[in-house]
């Protein structure tokens, strides 16, 4: 998983919760990891080389490069081809989604619905914006019981299938509460002023994501996993935690620290950073602790202590802001062709009828994967200065960090089947991650103390 400020916004709140992205449907790990920050960024099955036999934390093994067994490299390599044709496929299907529901004049009917419920707008929308969202999630279902069957048969998910159509609820309760929201926004703004609605939309998003990533934590998180305080599950990695964030001058009390019992629903690895305020906090989840031995755990949370220092969240929220005024303004300028062209056959009477929805989240849809690039290159450049950070931090505290940190990379990739040799164009379009083997490689160069020099941010 990424840090994902820009995916905060475009992701869930435009592509999720307005345009149904691959986060609908998905086990909660992965709805919740939308609005984190996180270390590592695909899900995987616990590598057998990454713990002892009796389940303790991994050993020291010296890293040179990323190393996988062979029958995990195997596998590794048949996950990554499955996984590149699934995410192309769903993509196009998310697509035609959304053209089928404008085909089959499934929105025209939950307006006309809506109209005859009330003549008052606010009811319209809180009858519109339920049936609109789940018409397109039960559509989308499919992919995200394959996505989870993928997951299960390669052992990369335990969790049963009752607790994840569970999950699968308990999201489709938030999509429709934030659908509700939007709808009633949106619209109101497109009938106030149908020439600079996409403007004002616009600037109403950022309380809108002011507030998810604020109650993130404290609301949405503890709906899917059981958090207890750090510091009462693991006193000795608590303290060595407390040096470090002495360390980078920072003020995250062992209060701010948090055990997730994510071992339960997913094998895979993962801490992070969320929340900003009151409910700012560093989140380790129990499988990482299972697999990782302290100073490993250490580096990972070097790592997230980088996204607070560099102020990441807020360098985020800023760029997803500024990609989200080039879509919403480019959405106005084709949304009028669209409905010229087509409006009349889907049913849509104009803009400001509810039923052009689906036709407006086409439009966004597709501009956001056209933009997905741009997003993604961004997301892989502070996640590799959040890497140099928590190579610096960690220098000094805990002997050859660099090594350190390759063996945490390594395990990460081995736990989650991560592809020792990707696509170079399949990284930059979907890879909001440095690869495996490239943060490898940067941990094991990057020395300027060697050189004689101090590190670039922790001086």
């Amino acid at each position: 998983m990424s840090v994902r400020f820009v995916k905060c916004v475009l992701a869930v709140v435009v592509m999720s919760w307005l345009a149904g992205s691959p986060l609908r449907g998905e086990s909660a790990v992965r709805v919740k990891a939308a609005v984190s920050s996180g270390f590592g960024q695909e899900s995987g099955a616990a590598p057998q080389s990454a713990t002892t036999t009796g389940g303790e934390p991994a050993s020291s093994t010296t890293i040179t490069k990323y190393t996988l067994p062979p029958e995990r490299e195997e596998k590794a390599r048949a996950l990554a081809t499955v996984r590149l044709r699934t995410t192309l496929v769903e993509m196009v299907y998310g697509l035609l989604v959304l053209v089928l529901i404008l085909w089959w004049k499934l929105a025209p009917k939950y307006r006309d619905w809506a109209e005859r419920a009330s003549g008052k707008r606010w009811v319209q929308g809180l009858v519109f914006a339920p049936l609109i969202a789940l018409a397109m999630d039960v559509l989308e279902l499919p992919t995200g019981i394959y996505d989870n069957w993928l997951d299960r048969k390669y052992g990369l998910s335990v969790q049963g299938w009752g607790s994840w159509f569970w999950d699968w609820a308990k999201g489709e309760l938030l999509s429709v509460i934030a659908m509700i929201v939007v709808v009633w926004i949106l619209y109101a703004v497109i009938r106030k002023s149908p020439r600079r609605w996409w403007f004002y939309f616009w600037l109403a998003t950022l309380p809108l994501i002011l507030v998810l990533i604020f109650i993130q934590p404290l609301v949405i998180d503890p709906m899917f996993h059981k958090f207890e305080p750090l510091q009462a599950k693991d006193p000795e990695l608590t303290a060595e935690l407390q040096k470090l964030v002495h360390r980078a001058g920072e003020d995250i009390p062992p209060q701010r620290m948090f055990w997730m019992g994510a071992g339960e629903k997913t094998t895979e690895l993962n801490a992070y950073v969320t929340g900003f305020g009151a409910s700012k906090r560093i989140v380790v989840w129990d499988t990482t602790i299972a697999k990782m031995n302290t100073p490993q755990i250490v580096f990972v949370v070097g790592h997230e202590m980088g996204h607070y220092v560099l102020e990441h969240i807020w360098k985020g929220i800023a760029f997803a802001f500024a990609g989200l005024f080039v879509t919403f303004y480019l959405g106005y300028r084709l949304i009028g062709w669209v409905l010229a062209r087509w409006g009349s056959a889907w049913g849509i009477r104009e803009l400001g009828d509810l039923a052009s929805l689906p036709a407006l989240l086409l439009l966004v849809s597709i501009l956001s994967i056209v933009g997905q690039p741009i997003g993604n290159t961004f997301s892989r450049h502070i996640e590799h200065q959040a890497d140099q950070y928590g190579l610096e931090v960690t220098h000094g505290l805990t002997p050859d960090s660099g090594q350190v940190a390759a063996q945490s990379f390594n395990i990460l990739g081995d736990v989650d089947l991560s592809d020792p040799n990707p696509p170079r164009w399949y990284v930059i379009w979907f890879y909001s991650h440095p690869s495996i083997p490239e943060r490898i490689w940067f941990a094991l160069h990057y020395d300027p103390w060697g050189q004689g020099r101090a590190g670039e941010f922790v001086k």
